[in-house]
């Protein structure tokens, strides 16, 4: 397994130009906050007379994988997720989530895209779909 200097370092390879760089860090944390709504949407799991959204169960793996790389990443990782799912609770009652989660995640992507064209490198995740996990880390640890 890598470390996580070692995910940062391949990551940042494919982020050098201050354009792409600027782009991720919007769209990078966006796009957490986007399928954070994504999955909130989803009609919760019903068990044993209890409702529990699928964004819990979700989360629990991907929190496992940020602790194995530290206790810092992992508690700021659980402070950023629980933002996003506090900003989607409170938005619920204003907006449809879904529609708005789709729209946000389809509109940072294509910046996304564009970045990596300025960038001239093709994004991270192609070779590895961890890096997905490792974009938001490597974002709030940059200076823009």
């Amino acid at each position: 397994m890598r470390t996580l200097q070692q995910w940062l370092d391949a990551y940042g390879e494919s982020h050098q130009n201050g354009t792409n760089r600027k782009i991720h860090k919007v769209a990078v944390p966006g796009i957490f906050l986007s399928i954070v709504g994504l999955i909130f949407s989803i009609p919760p799991l019903e068990l044993f007379g209890l409702s529990l959204n699928w964004i819990w169960i979700v989360l629990l793996p991907v929190m496992a994988f940020y602790l194995s790389l530290s206790l810092s990443v992992f508690l700021s990782m659980l402070s950023f997720s629980l933002l996003c799912i506090g900003i989607v609770f409170v938005l619920q009652e204003q907006i449809n989530i879904f529609n708005w989660s789709v729209g946000l995640f389809v509109v940072l992507w294509i910046f996304q895209f564009i970045g990596h064209k300025i960038e001239g490198k093709k994004p991270s995740f192609f070779d590895d779909v961890q890096f997905l996990l490792i974009g938001p880390i490597w974002v709030f640890k940059q200076k823009v």
